[in-house]
């Protein structure tokens, strides 16, 4: 089992920034392909960013590239979302999940987290 426990989310105007955090508690964390989703109001929950277990690699939502980027701490077992240059269409609960594989899809991740709510004000 994995436990995931996200934090940092809060109401910024568009153009700032946040960071988000999620620790993890349970399996091994070094050996765990981490992401973050998140769903928007009346939407479906999207990939945003995936790492791979040593941090080495990464992955974006196209909408993100350049704007958010994900990393990772082993040694504390945390996994972090910075976010600059946000839009309000970033507004959504966003999520850590934790997989079987750094992928886009949800289905690839067993575990999850509660959210924590992103605000982006125009």
């Amino acid at each position: 089992q994995v436990q995931l426990v996200e934090s940092g989310g809060g109401l910024v105007q568009a153009g700032g920034s946040l960071r988000l955090s999620c620790a993890a508690s349970g399996r091994s964390f070094n050996t765990l392909p981490m992401g973050w989703f998140r769903q928007g109001p009346g939407k479906e929950r999207e990939f945003v960013a995936a790492i791979s277990p040593s941090g080495a690699g990464t992955n974006y939502a196209d909408s993100v590239k350049g704007r958010f980027t994900i990393s990772r701490d082993n040694a504390n077992n945390s996994v972090y979302l910075q976010m600059n240059s946000l839009k309000p269409e970033d507004t959504a609960v966003y999520y850590c999940g934790a997989g079987r594989f750094s992928g886009t899809r949800r289905y690839e991740y067993d575990y999850w987290g509660q959210g924590t709510q992103v605000t982006v004000s125009s």
